[in-house]
Formats: C-alpha cells, structure tokens, sequence
C-alpha cells in the first residue's frame, strides 16, 4: 500500500458526512444499485459486435472490429454464434462474462425518437414517458422514496435529474478529485456536527485526510498533464466509488461524458476503443474495491440516451442514432448470455434504415429489474416508472 493509498483508506474510516447533516447508516442486507449513464450515445455496435452479420463488415469499411483470431488481440472475442465482444474491453470484463457476472441487452432505449442529445437524456432521466415532459423528479429519485432507508448518492457535479424530487441527495463530483472535497467554511459545517461527540476525533482527522490527499493529486495533474484529466481516471474513480458505496450507499448514479464519435471513432484503436477501456476499467475497479461479498450484493447496469447510426458516416465516424445496448453487471447477476428481444442485425431489420430499433423499452426493463431486486408492488413500480410494463428478464 503506498501513501496515496493509505490515506484514502484512512479518510474511507470516516463517517460519511452531508451537507444536509444526516449519518447515514445502511441496511447490511439492502442489495445496492450503480447506474451509469454514458452522455453523448456510445456506439454499442463496436461495444457488442453483430460479428455474424456481413451487414456490419459493408456497413463500416474502416471502423468494423475483426471477426474472432485465434493470437489476434485485435479481434473481438465470440460470445455467442452471433455476438462479440469488443478487444478493448475483453481483458477486463472477460472474466466477468465467464463468471455469468455480466449480461448485454442490444436494442435497448427509450421511444424518445428526437436523436437529441438533451431531450433524450432528460427523458431517460425522468423514468417517464416520451409524451411526458414534467422533469420535476427523476426515476431514480422516486426509487429512493419508494425504498425508504436506502441512502443515496451521485457522483455528479450537481444533483442530476435522476434524483430530482427526493429532497437531500448528497453528490460527489469525480472531477473534482483534484481539487478540495470541502472548502474551509464547509469543512468547519461537517466538523462542528460531530463537535463532542465520541467521533469528532475521527471526523477532524478524515476531513484534513480527504484536504491532504486531494492537494497531492492537484499537484501530480498538474505536473503530469498539465490540468488535463487522466485517461485512466475513472478507473481510479472506480475505486473511489466502491470505497463510499461500500459502508453507506445503497443507490448511485455516475455519468461518464465523451461519447459523440461523429468524427474519427477509431476501430480496435482509437477514442471509443480508449473510452470503452478507460470505462470498463473504472467498472472493474469498482467490482474490486467492493470485494466479493459486497459484489455479491450489487447491480450495476450501463446505459447510454441512444446509439448510434449503423453505418459508418464520411469523417470516419458515427451520428446519432436510437437503439443501444445495456450492460447489466454484478456478483448475483445471471449473466453469460445476451438478454431481451432480439432481430437479426441486417439492412432490412434497421429503423428508418439508419440504427437500431428499440425492442427493450429501459422503463420497461428497469422497472422489472427493480421490481425482481427489491421485492417491489406493482403499485411501486408504477410510482418510479408512471404506466410502464415491467419486463422480468431474470437478470438477477
């Protein structure tokens, strides 16, 4: 253990704090919950590669990941007789898949057909439906009230629309690793709740821990790329995430940003092939710092607000499209296998001859995702996804 890393784990000792001024104490038996939304539309068609289809091979001249070769770790790896995975992400969440830890759900999204960044991400967010454009609460924020005693968390700049309307949602923003966690007057707030209490020893010490550590990675950015953020900084958020979740959140949201690859998208090499393997990392790292048994008990499911179109555009990249895929990963989940309604991947199966459909509305896959989870009614399930129809796809 360096110092770096004995630090973090001395501030991790420290109970967690709120501006709002709650402790929070988490149910031991609570199953937890990590949603991640990637903003921009990943292309999950070189993340879950159709490699049986020549449709994919015509559709993208200079993109399209290699069919499975054997000595080749340029190639995707066969996960089935139809699906691949893509090689950036294949050493890491390979051995999740061998463990049945991890399953994709392709034709994935929302009935939002607008292809707009904003709409469509606000209307994920929301948990409602297309025609429904009340943002006052989000589906995760809903959740939270259903499940009561299940405290929540974002690793977020500012509290997102999935936790509207749920009163104090405490958020971390992960960028802001390398700066201070708390300024002066806030460290002052936290301190003074704990003032002559047994833990106010414990709480003066974490909250000049948490100061000391951030001012060290300030210093080592700056140096080594000049305020830049690391490539593999979300895997060392990664980390950090499972450190809060693991002893007092049950129910997170992270968004991870840089997916709009219109121009210069890259094959086995290249910015999605960076980002893919900057996010599976982070995920790994996240499974890692849980360890086994607190990974036994969590889910976490990757969504994006849509995918993009299936053929290659002229700059070499990807515009906005519709369906995408999920991943759905945790220690219980039952996974190995590609889950959800399927069509053959092929010119005559697209939408509107552009991109995917979507067979697996999220609301509906979410809401039965919950619903198996957490033992909920179906009355709950309604108040977190208004008139949607759960899908048990008995991914848990």
């Amino acid at each position: 253990m360096d110092r770096r890393q004995f630090l973090f784990a001395l501030a991790a000792t420290v109970p967690a704090l709120t501006l709002g001024g709650k402790v929070f104490a988490a149910p031991a038996s609570s199953p937890r919950f990590l949603l991640v939304f990637l903003r921009g539309g990943y292309d999950a068609n070189n993340l879950l590669v159709p490699y049986s289809s020549d449709f994919y091979y015509e559709s993208r001249p200079s993109i399209a990941l290699a069919k499975p070769t054997a000595g080749d770790p340029k190639s995707v790896r066969a996960l089935d007789a139809n699906w691949a995975l893509a090689p950036a992400v294949a050493q890491t969440m390979g051995p999740l898949w061998d463990k049945k830890q991890l399953a994709f759900i392709p034709f994935a999204g929302t009935d939002d057909l607008s292809r707009s960044h904003f709409e469509t991400q606000d209307n994920i967010e929301s948990g409602e439906g297309s025609d429904a454009r009340n943002y006052a609460s989000g589906f995760m924020g809903r959740l939270s009230g259903v499940l009561r005693g299940v405290p929540p968390i974002a690793f977020t700049d500012a509290l997102p629309l999935s936790f509207r309307g749920t009163g104090d949602v405490p958020n971390v923003s992960l960028k802001g690793a390398g700066k201070a966690v708390f300024d002066d007057r806030q460290s002052k707030i936290l301190a003074s709740m704990y003032e002559g209490t047994s833990l106010q020893a414990a709480a003066t010490d974490g909250l000049q821990l948490r100061q000391q550590v951030a001012q060290d990675l300030q210093t080592e950015m700056v140096a080594a790329s000049r305020g830049a953020v690391n490539a593999r900084g979300f895997a060392q958020q990664g980390q950090r995430m499972a450190t809060l979740m693991k002893d007092k959140f049950r129910l997170g949201f992270v968004d991870v940003g840089g997916w709009d690859t219109h121009v210069n998208q890259g094959g086995a090499d290249g910015q999605l092939a960076n980002n893919l393997d900057n996010l599976s990392q982070g995920l790994a790292a996240f499974a890692d710092g849980l360890g086994d048994a607190e990974w036994n008990n969590t889910v976490v499911v990757v969504v994006s607000e849509f995918g993009r179109t299936f053929r290659e555009n002229g700059n070499k990249g990807t515009d906005h499209g519709h369906g995408t895929t999920y991943w759905v990963l945790g220690g219980k989940v039952n996974g190995g296998h590609i889950a959800g309604s399927q069509v053959a991947v092929n010119a005559g199966s697209l939408l509107q001859n552009r991109d995917y459909p979507v067979l697996n509305n999220y609301r509906d896959v979410l809401g039965g995702l919950m619903k198996r989870m957490y033992g909920l009614s179906d009355a709950d399930v309604g108040t977190v996804f208004p008139a949607a129809k759960p899908r048990d796809l008995q991914l848990v």
